[in-house]
């Protein structure tokens, strides 16, 4: 461990989480390899269980940090649109939303799909840092004054979810139309980065906006706002 001798803890564990991400983006999440991680490094494999117990430990360390990135990144869209009102502050998210995982598909696959058959994507530590960006989607929807109310009633059926992670009444009225509206994101983006729309010559930016808009236009029952 010689390498390392004078690093802290967590020093060696982005060092080695760098190589894991370079590991993924080249192969997938079944390319890690903790003893291929040693070689690069130039140490043995079992020297990095000190800092990581487990091939899924890794991951999860990945799968938080990526999560914990595209929170941060979704909020800093939503902190300084490009316009006034909550239409361009919901475009602004949708925007955002398909960017970073343009710019970063292998983090936003590991968000969003099991990366090994027998990893458990439900473990408390990924619930509660995947609830952050949905957090500031729902911020984002209950700041329209104009609101119609009935998406308060069908908010029963996400009653044990917002239990769970304390959602305020205020956000959780929005949560219906937040995972309508995060479910036609995450449709769009994955057939984006998986290149499905390529052949077809769609703009996917464009296809993400009109999204943004219907859910505004959807809820006052009139036509879609401008920006």
């Amino acid at each position: 461990m010689g390498r390392w001798r004078d690093s802290q803890p967590e020093e060696v564990r982005a060092e080695i989480k760098v190589v894991a991400l370079r590991q993924i983006a080249d192969g997938g999440p079944e390319a890690l390899s903790i003893n291929a991680i040693g070689r690069e490094l130039g140490v043995t494999g079992p020297a990095l269980y000190r800092y990581f117990p487990s091939r899924s430990a890794l991951l999860t360390d990945l799968v938080i940090d990526a999560y914990d990135d595209f929170a941060g990144h979704l909020r800093a869209a939503v902190s300084d649109p490009d316009g006034t009102g909550v239409d361009a502050t919901l475009v602004a998210f949708g925007e955002a939303y398909l960017a970073w995982a343009r710019a970063q598909p292998h983090r936003y696959r590991l968000m969003y799909r099991p990366p090994l058959p027998d990893y458990d994507a439900h473990d408390d530590q990924l619930v509660e840092a995947a609830h952050a960006a949905m957090g500031t989607l729902l911020e984002v929807l209950a700041d329209d004054p104009g609101a119609s109310t009935s998406t308060g009633r069908r908010s029963a059926a996400f009653a044990t979810w917002m239990r769970r992670h304390k959602v305020p009444p205020r956000l959780a009225a929005r949560a219906p139309e937040a995972v309508s509206y995060w479910a036609r994101l995450h449709g769009l983006t994955t057939l984006d980065i998986d290149g499905n729309f390529a052949s077809m010559g769609l703009d996917t930016r464009a296809l993400v906006r009109a999204e943004s808009l219907a859910v505004l236009s959807a809820r006052s029952g009139v036509g879609a706002p401008t920006r």
